[in-house]
């Protein structure tokens, strides 16, 4: 895939992080990433986010041959976010010269033990380290040392949360505080590495699931930080997620949640885009589909908005208990 292509025509993408086989919820996300970029004449581009070094050998492999046992198909190779730590630090050299960078020495039991500014949501980080003088800030880099300190993104005084509009949530405006560019750790932070990535690769459309529609805020004030596209020239749909019998996120605890687990019960991947499809109003309980199928049927309009909970037919539920 030629990478001006990609621009002209506009791309989705799915970025799985290889901690580990995808389990339904991450199969039906990548589904509905690859109907909605294919169904308005965009590329579809695959990205490897394996920044996290909690990563499993060998998932990144799994997963693709999972995403094309459904009949998913990508354009271009699969592109891996640590093959990107350039363009990455550029991002935050450009940042920290207009200085909008500063080091953090805090640590996440420091932050929720912290004061927070009124109507700050739970977590948000309260300033500690913002308008330290350089005494105090190299105080603070010894007496965390060997650790290194973090690296901040200074939100401008003033800087509203920016308003998006999601393709299946409607309006949305989220909350900004001064975000982690890059961990101490010297691991580049999701919001980061996100914004630049995608705009590096052309994609204009973010299908993803509802739980990551509260970090959009804070990456559509990256992009603009940055000079980098955003919306409305970037789509953003938060789809909802898939839920266990208990009314949790599906977890591994829930049975045969992955497409090698699933074939050992004797359900093919066939049958599991089957489910997906169904689950989506996209077919009939139990109809044999193709990708090729679904994308004349789709209509994100017509889209679920709530959950889609998975029962595993062949987990037994204990009964009660007997003298």
């Amino acid at each position: 895939m030629d990478g001006d292509g990609a621009r002209a025509a506009g791309a989705g993408r799915y970025a799985p992080s290889p901690s580990g086989d995808l389990h339904l919820g991450n199969l039906r996300t990548a589904l509905l990433a690859w109907i909605f970029a294919r169904s308005s004449g965009r590329h579809f581009l695959m990205r490897i986010e394996d920044l996290d070094r909690a990563r499993d050998a060998g998932s990144a492999e799994r997963q693709l041959a999972d995403l094309a046992a459904l009949g998913l198909d990508w354009d271009g190779p699969p592109v891996r976010q640590t093959e990107r730590s350039a363009a990455h630090e550029a991002a935050i050299a450009r940042l920290a010269d207009a200085g909008l960078v500063y080091e953090c020495s805090c640590t996440r039991r420091d932050i929720l033990a912290a004061p927070s500014a009124p109507h700050a949501p739970p977590g948000a980080y309260p300033g500690t380290c913002r308008d330290l003088d350089p005494a105090a800030r190299a105080a603070a880099r010894d007496r965390i040392a060997p650790r290194l300190p973090a690296l901040r993104l200074r939100v401008p005084e003033g800087t509203r949360a920016p308003a998006f509009t999601d393709r299946v949530l409607g309006a949305q405006r989220g909350d900004i505080d001064d975000l982690v560019l890059r961990r101490g750790d010297g691991t580049v932070a999701y919001n980061l590495a996100v914004v630049v990535d995608d705009a590096a690769m052309g994609v204009d459309q973010v299908v993803r699931g509802d739980d990551l529609a509260p970090s959009t805020p804070r990456q559509i004030l990256l992009q603009r930080l940055l000079g980098l596209p955003s919306p409305p020239d970037v789509e953003y749909a938060h789809v909802p997620l898939v839920l266990g019998p208990e009314g949790a996120r599906l977890a591994k605890r829930d049975g045969a949640v992955t497409l090698a687990e699933l074939r050992e019960r004797g359900i093919g991947p066939g049958a599991v885009l089957g489910r997906l499809a169904a689950s989506l109003g996209l077919a009939s309980p139990g109809e044999p589909v193709t990708p090729a199928r679904l994308l004349e049927r789709f209509d994100p309009d017509a889209l679920p908005r709530e959950p889609w909970t998975w029962t595993d037919p062949a987990v037994e539920r204990p009964g009660p208990a007997t003298s």
